[in-house]
């Protein structure tokens, strides 16, 4: 049944891609009208609204902290407040000024969420070669089904939200079961996960790169085989949440020989991008799934009046800022993305990292996107393995004796870790104008390595309650917070 299935839903994504621009143009229409009625329609005179640049002068840019007073108010009971009615669930995340956010899910925007990631298995299916991908088990690497009641609305992490909407067909094939799924701490959920799936026939795994990783390292661990011998006919992984390519060569080399990877671009307030193909760059961005987006140059981020583009304006190679407008109602929110449009026939993006993460310490305004391609390529080059990393900077008051200091817990560790640092170093220097002209100027010194003890970043991350689910290391600070409190894990 799924070659049929999928041959459909290549048919209707290559549709959506041929009318993205008229497709937004509608969303944005039918996004303006269901808004009227609400509250925050009310105050931005939704109603005296026709033309997308009237609307862009009535509705400044948000982000979460400027829409709580709104969320609020759906908490306390009310109707209509940000979309008609009420949501039907509010997906709980971490921010890292609000504390925990409360993101709206509504009845229209919940297809996004769910038929978003099937597709992405779907439009890969021909190419993968394995239609039977859906006859064995299926394991998502997930948070908490459990959910509480806020307001008196399901509250609970996006991927056990989407847990309660797996339709029948699938959860006989589903793992782990609902109660291993209940577990809270990591470590625990982890064993349980490898008792139930170590002896079934995986075809399918899912979830955010550092925590494969920790099911592939417990699997080898108790059985003695590679990932791919222990599970014959798995043929795809999935996954999303940060960028592949830092993990991607020590997960497949724990799987044991090569299996297709699908790149998701998931979050609690859209499901934005997929990668359609096995063949080609980025991934596909969302045009039809009650999402219109916009796109600000990172520059002008925060600008008061930032220049606010649609898919006729933007370019390829430009760095923007992703905004949103939703069927949740969620209103030129910006989600704290960066992204970058590798192609725009079809409109192809990659993620190139997030707005407050970078280091621009001494004005260089290193952004995620370079240093992950920096480390990768010295990697590549002298057959290192990365299993994580952060960088942050390191300011003296001596001319010329600040620096970047990178924290690299390593898989296998370079043979000269001195020559390695050089190599990571002039990847950057070539990545990024400014970085080259501090250290050409004096400015700086070259970057500085220190180690990371082995599953370092995993107790630090256990430290601070959060490890597993969807906690992620950042990869930049423009500070030297994430750097101090990862001391106890350095070596030396």
């Amino acid at each position: 049944m799924a070659k049929p299935f999928a041959a459909y839903v290549v048919k209707q994504v290559k549709r959506a891609m041929q009318n993205a621009v008229s497709d937004q143009e509608a969303i944005f229409r039918d996004l303006l009208k269901t808004g009227t009625v609400t509250q925050f329609g009310k105050d931005h005179h939704f109603s005296d609204i026709k033309t997308i640049e009237e609307y862009r002068q009535a509705v400044p840019i948000r982000d979460y902290e400027a829409f709580k007073p709104y969320i609020d108010q759906i908490k306390e009971g009310k109707h209509n407040i940000l979309w008609k009615g009420q949501p039907m669930y509010f997906a709980k995340t971490s921010g890292t000024t609000s504390g925990v956010k409360y993101i709206p899910i509504s009845k229209e925007s919940m297809p996004n969420h769910f038929n978003t990631g099937r597709n992405a298995v779907l439009c890969n299916l021909g190419e993968i070669g394995n239609p039977k991908v859906f006859d064995g088990k299926m394991i998502f690497l997930s948070g908490s089904p459990e959910l509480e009641r806020v307001g008196g609305i399901p509250t609970g992490r996006l991927s056990g939200i989407i847990n309660h909407q797996i339709p029948s067909y699938l959860r006989t094939n589903q793992l782990p079961s609902y109660e291993t799924n209940c577990i809270e701490d990591w470590e625990t959920k982890l064993d349980r996960i490898v008792e139930e799936t170590i002896s079934r026939n995986m075809t399918l795994i899912s979830g955010i790169p550092p925590w494969m990783q920790m099911y592939f390292d417990r699997l080898i661990e108790k059985s003695g085989k590679k990932v791919g011998e222990l599970f014959p006919d798995f043929s795809v992984l999935v996954h999303g949440g940060v960028n592949f390519e830092p993990y991607r060569t020590k997960l497949m080399e724990s799987i044991g020989r090569k299996v297709a990877a699908i790149e998701t671009f998931p979050a609690s307030e859209g499901f934005f991008a997929f990668q359609d193909s096995q063949h080609a760059e980025g991934l596909l961005l969302n045009t039809n799934s009650g999402i219109w987006f916009e796109f600000i140059p990172v520059a002008e981020i925060f600008s008061e009046k930032p220049t606010r583009l649609g898919l006729r304006e933007v370019k390829t190679g430009e760095n923007y800022a992703l905004i949103i407008n939703s069927n949740a109602g969620l209103w030129s929110y910006n989600i704290g993305d960066t992204v970058k449009f590798v192609s725009t026939d079809p409109y192809r993006i990659v993620v190139s990292g997030r707005i407050k993460h970078f280091i621009s310490a001494f004005g260089e305004h290193v952004i995620g996107e370079e240093v992950e391609y920096s480390l990768m390529k010295a990697a590549e080059e002298t057959g290192v393995l990365i299993t994580e990393f952060t960088v942050a900077p390191k300011i003296s008051q001596d001319k010329g004796k600040s620096y970047h200091e990178w924290l690299i817990e390593f898989d296998q560790r370079p043979a000269n870790m001195d020559l390695f640092a050089a190599l990571v170093d002039g990847n950057l220097r070539k990545k990024n104008i400014y970085y080259d002209d501090l250290i050409t100027g004096n400015i700086l010194m070259p970057l500085q390595i220190r180690a990371v003890k082995k599953n370092g970043f995993i107790d630090y991350m256990k430290s601070v309650g959060r490890l597993g689910g969807q906690n992620k290391v950042p990869r930049l600070s423009n500070d030297r917070g994430l750097a101090e409190s990862l001391e106890p894990w350095v070596e030396g």
